[in-house]
């Protein structure tokens, strides 16, 4: 695994970014509100070991547990711009992302995203992305008429049944409101919650789960079917 800095206007960011196999699937993986993707280091490393070329820019912390449109779109700017520079041309691109993050791979993928009515987010899709693994991902921002129409590929969603942050009912309207409802695979973690996706969690969750690092190896392997499939 190698970090590399990319620049952004003025600014410079970070992207770590694990090697795959020539012309092998590339994970372009979008973090949540944390900003940094070593926390999920599980499931990184299982993606890479499956042969994978992981893309995993990294961002800074969200201060609110609800981001304004400016740190969406630095985030989805950063997204791509990192595949720009790292992809491999002519790889197929599978999106992968914990709870913000999933939800800006969403838009990627042809979603409309909005803040509220009349404030819809300036995010234009990437067709490089051609399915995606969403882990906990938040809906709201997607429930305005015809904002998931054009989302066409293949989703696989996680959600925890305790998870009190993106609850499995946010997945599971996701799962109507996109067109093609025979492309979408939906899991529902008994036991686990919201941060349960993640190897280091925020200091004050207490983790549900007993025994996470199994549930880690479990969802991470079944991302990498998902994304080799």
């Amino acid at each position: 695994m190698n970090i590399n800095k990319l620049e952004d206007g003025t600014e410079s960011f970070d992207v770590s970014v694990r090697k795959g196999k020539e012309f092998t699937p590339v994970v372009l993986f979008a973090v949540g509100a944390g900003g940094n993707p070593e926390r999920h280091v599980t499931l990184l490393d299982t993606l890479t070991e499956s042969g994978c070329m992981v893309i995993a820019p990294h961002f800074p912390r969200l201060a609110s547990p609800r981001p304004t449109e400016a740190e969406l779109t630095l985030r989805a700017r950063r997204l791509c711009l990192a595949l720009d520079v790292f992809g491999q041309s002519g790889a197929t691109v599978s999106g992968v992302g914990h709870s913000i993050g999933a939800a800006t791979l969403v838009t990627l993928a042809g979603g409309q995203m909005w803040m509220g009515p009349g404030q819809r987010v300036a995010i234009s899709a990437d067709v490089r992305v051609s399915r995606l693994a969403l882990l906990a991902p938040p809906t709201g921002f997607f429930q305005a008429p015809g904002a998931l129409d054009s989302v066409r590929i293949p989703i696989l969603m996680w959600v925890g049944s305790e998870d009190n942050i993106t609850p499995p009912s946010q997945v599971k309207w996701l799962a109507q409101a996109v067109p093609d409802s025979q492309s979408l695979d939906v899991r529902i973690a008994d036991g686990a919650g919201h941060f349960s996706f993640m190897d280091q969690t925020p200091p004050h969750v207490v983790e549900p789960l007993k025994d996470k690092q199994a549930f880690l190896r479990e969802y991470s392997s079944e991302v990498c079917n998902f994304v080799c499939g």
